[in-house]
């Protein structure tokens, strides 16, 4: 009990500071005035792309020249606002699809070239982060007239200048700018080790057994008799839960575990000395100080506790959970002494299927992805208002991506690719990336979702649940993109809410893939066409119930990783925090750390926004449990709940601080209690 009030206290105190589906393969509607263009940059030649990346930074520049000739005392407010808008917005979009380019783009002069314009593009905005005449300029304006979004926004505004170290002086500036370009470098370095490094294991067709016959038949052995399996989700997912050959899942899982090894060692040790060097320079104790002052925890203290008090929460169920996979292990092995972490997966299918007659498999039939594909876009369409239209007359940069555009009774709200099969360069995980910002009455809001599902061919791709899943996460990121995409201003549009609440919605739309009133709409058996069974679903349910301690626990291991490498922990002396990440899988993880292993090595979230900050997947899932409850009040597939819910929480995009915008929609502020619920079952 005293470790959930702690964790309730801290939640407290941190929200103190704080119409029917329809899908159609039409192009168009001659009513929007607005055309989504975006796309179309990342289906051009490597020339093209970087032809419009320089004009868009050249009329970025020339907007600053504009704002940083004017006299504030001549010029209306809005007049200066909206240049800079302008100037922001359009750099934004530049980096938003050169971050598509470089990690999707099957050409490999593409990707760099994506990569050379996102340089371009972030040394812009660094040196106008640090440009002290901007500053001044947007400090001194009269905001009086303005309404209290603008105002809210340009204290944001003026907060990420500071930050920025604008108020240095010139020598400090100087080595900001230098540290920041080093960081884009790094960080995009840092992502190319992991997407182009999937490797690759060569096995005897023997395998296979116990695998689903739909993987079976998509890995035929090939000219030298082996099978080749290789170390992304599509393949790793199923081949960890269902082989029966220990030795082979063991390979397999030393392999993947070797991902961006030895490169990404010495790439995240630059990265950290540099992000330490940049945040000290700036005034703050370590870059995890730096990274949590403007989320919603504001200190990397409160993260910390959250990390730890969870962790204790769930630290008993965890061990329950250990000793039931090591029960199940030593009916086979009787003198077993541990279980192994390529068994986990394994083991828990195991006792899911004993404890709770649940086997995965069954669900695989139901789960073929063009139907799982429509079931999202239908569902989605009728909860919240919203037609979906099929565009086949624009360019793509892939055969395999998809382009639709989102309505809202006869006004084009935006437009999102699909872009979901693996092949050679792509980004390995799942993934939503703003393509384009959308602003009230200038652009509309684009997206891209990709996703490593199996390719749909002469036999049905058939999906686990996880991927299900999956798909419903990064949907909802699209969808908050998208819906949240009529802001005044570029700077509050879609996503841009605090970072540690930016998952929760993405989590929410999550509980579709779990709801019968959801997945009996498309949830139907490849052969006879029958929904899946309400006991299918109803044993699922429960059998998920069965390693949510482990689960919890070893997202608490990358959210300790994520922070202590960044928060003094790792001492900014040494080139290896392979030790630190050892010590940290050993405290929170009952499963041994392996040597040769490098499981940090090949975490994506340690580049970007989250850095430090991958606490803020529970610290969002604890917010998003309480945002279901009104659903699970009122039915899963009700519209009125629904609307309620995009007009409060998905529409407003950045306007308001989150705890806000959860306490427009449950009438009060968020609290512990529909977590604790969800983690004692389902």
């Amino acid at each position: 009990m005293r470790s959930t009030f702690v964790i309730v206290a801290a939640f407290m105190l941190a929200g103190c500071l704080g119409s029917s589906a329809r899908t159609s393969e039409r192009a168009g509607g001659a009513h929007a005035s607005l055309v989504p263009r975006a796309g179309l940059l990342l289906a051009a030649t490597p020339e093209r792309f970087m032809e419009a990346c320089r004009r868009d930074i050249q009329e970025a520049r020339k907007a600053v020249a504009r704002l940083t000739t004017s006299r504030p005392e001549h010029a209306a407010a809005e007049e200066l606002l909206t240049t800079y808008d302008d100037a922001m917005a359009l750099l934004d979009d530049a980096v938003g699809r050169s971050a598509i380019g470089a990690n999707v783009h099957p050409d490999s002069a593409f990707r760099a070239a994506a990569e050379r314009c996102e340089q371009s593009v972030e040394r812009v905005r660094t040196d106008i982060s640090l440009d002290r005449r901007v500053y001044d300029i947007l400090a001194a304006l009269d905001l009086r007239r303005q309404d209290a979004t603008t105002r809210r926004w340009v204290a944001r505004v003026l907060r990420g200048f500071q930050r920025a170290g604008v108020d240095r002086d010139a020598a400090t500036r100087e080595r900001v700018r230098e540290l920041q370009e080093e960081l884009i470098v790094l960080g995009q370095e840092f992502s190319r080790h992991i997407h182009d490094d999937v490797r690759n294991l060569d096995v005897p067709p023997s395998a296979l057994a116990g695998l689903p016959d739909d993987y079976v038949r998509a890995h035929p052995p090939g000219a030298d008799g082996s099978v080749r399996l290789a170390t992304n989700s599509a393949d790793m997912g199923p081949f960890m839960t269902y082989a029966q050959d220990a030795s082979t899942r063991e390979s397999l899982w030393r392999l993947g575990r070797r991902r961006g090894h030895p490169h990404n060692l010495d790439t995240l040790a630059r990265m950290l000395h540099a992000r330490h060097a940049l945040a000290t320079l700036l005034g703050y104790p370590n870059w995890a100080a730096y990274a949590a002052e403007d989320k919603m925890v504001r200190q990397q203290q409160v993260a910390a506790n959250f990390i730890e008090e969870l962790a204790a929460a769930v630290s008993g169920r965890m061990r329950e959970e250990y000793a039931a996979l090591l029960e199940r292990k030593r009916r086979d092995v009787p003198d077993a002494t541990r279980v192994e972490p390529w068994e986990q997966a394994w083991l828990e299918e195991r006792v899911r299927a004993e404890r709770y007659r649940f086997d995965s498999r069954e669900l695989r039939p139901y789960f073929e992805y063009s139907r799982v594909k429509q079931g999202v876009l239908d569902l989605t369409a009728d909860l919240f208002g919203l037609t979906y239209r099929r565009v086949t007359d624009v360019p793509v940069w892939h055969e395999d991506v998809e382009v639709w555009d989102v309505y809202e009774g006869t006004e084009r709200r935006g437009r999102f690719y699909l872009d979901m099969h693996p092949r050679p360069g792509k980004y390995t995980h799942a993934a939503q990336w703003d393509l384009a910002v959308g602003r009230e009455g200038k652009s509309l809001p684009e997206g891209v979702l990709t996703c490593n599902f199996p390719r749909p061919g002469n036999r049905p791709a058939l999906l686990q649940h996880s991927e299900v899943r999956a798909f419903f996460h990064e949907f909802g990121h699209l969808l908050h993109h998208l819906l949240g995409g009529r802001a005044r201003w570029a700077g509050l549009s879609g996503t841009r809410t605090e970072g540690d609440f930016v998952e929760a919605p993405a989590q929410v739309l999550e509980e579709w893939s779990w709801s019968a009133e959801s997945l009996q709409r498309f949830a139907r058996h490849i052969d006879t066409g029958a929904p899946m069974p309400e006991d299918l679903i109803s044993r699922m349910r429960h059998a998920d119930s069965f390693g949510k301690g482990l689960w919890v626990r070893q997202q608490l291991f990358y959210a300790a990783v994520s922070l202590h490498l960044h928060d003094n922990t790792n001492p900014v002396d040494t080139d290896d925090s392979t030790p630190l990440v050892m010590e940290l899988q050993e405290r929170y993880l009952p499963f041994r750390a392996v040597d040769g292993t490098y499981a940090h090595l090949a975490f994506t979230q340690l580049d970007g926004d989250y850095s430090a900050l991958y606490y803020s997947y529970l610290w969002s899932l604890v917010i998003a449990r309480d945002l279901l409850t009104p659903f699970e009040q009122h039915g899963m597939m009700d519209t009125t709940t629904a609307h309620r819910y995009r007009d409060t929480v998905l529409s407003p995009g950045g306007s308001k601080d989150a705890a806000d915008l959860v306490r427009d929609f449950l009438g009060r502020g968020y609290d512990f209690g529909a977590y604790s619920r969800w983690l004692q079952g389902r």
